[in-house]
């Protein structure tokens, strides 16, 4: 008990750092209780590396944020103090968690193979479905603020990705995110186009909407195919 406590005072003495770390390790024993210590430890490891990645972005465009904060069986988030001023801010901020973290995945994923190792592959796997999970079009997932650049109103094609989610595999994580999303999907269904507010936040170049729509679509369609192939080869019997 009192090195728990020392271990506490100690992160709150790292100031903004020590609430990331406090929460990470919280998060890091709460998932090895149930999946063993090694692969908790990867699993936030890319965790991290994906808010990371929206933290690095948000920076690059001046946006004031906090470092990560986990929860578990959750995940983990950062906060911007201020809102992106357009569509593209917000699609570039958003964009860079599925990019990094899809990278940190490849990373455990060819590590795994050179090593035949099930559990490198097992931790790869993880960060594949987390980062394509991701990608869906709602709010507040990665996938909704990446796709606000084509229009608020494409939201609605991932009503249906998550109510079949729901129905397949119900969970509280689930019915959290489809509660959260719907005042954005209200404020979709009301999108008028045409409000000077609208014109201004959405005002975007054509090319460069097709750049991060071909940029969304191929990320997804490439994490789809690594999840299904990562599950394949360690069902395979793949390492050790």
């Amino acid at each position: 008990m009192g090195s728990a406590l020392a271990l506490i005072l100690g992160t709150l003495k790292l100031g903004k750092a020590g609430g990331t770390i406090l929460t990470m390790l919280v998060s890091l024993a709460a998932y090895a209780l149930i999946f063993g210590w090694r692969y908790a430890a990867g699993f936030i490891g890319l965790l991290f590396v994906h808010e990371m990645g929206h933290f690095i972005a948000a920076k690059q465009r001046g946006l004031p944020v906090s470092l990560p904060t986990f929860i578990p069986f959750v995940g983990a988030w950062i906060e911007l103090k201020d809102q992106p001023m357009d569509v593209e801010t917000e699609a570039y901020v958003a964009s860079a968690g599925p990019l990094v973290g899809t990278l940190g995945a490849l990373a455990f994923y060819y590590w795994g193979r050179e090593a035949q190792s099930s559990l490198l592959l097992a931790i790869a796997y993880g960060g594949f479905f987390l980062n394509f999970f991701n990608l869906i079009p709602v709010p507040p997932l990665d996938g909704g603020r990446m796709t606000a650049i084509l229009s608020p109103r494409i939201w609605f094609l991932g009503v249906p990705l998550m109510l079949a989610l729901l129905l397949y595999r119900p969970s509280p994580l689930l019915i959290l995110i489809a509660i959260m999303a719907l005042p954005a999907l209200k404020r979709a269904w009301h999108y008028d186009p045409q409000a000077p507010e609208n014109r201004a936040y959405y005002a975007v170049p054509m090319q460069l909407r097709l750049e991060y729509g071909l940029f969304y679509l191929g990320l997804a369609a490439f994490l789809a195919l690594m999840t299904d192939g990562t599950h394949t080869m360690i069902k395979g019997g793949l390492g050790h």
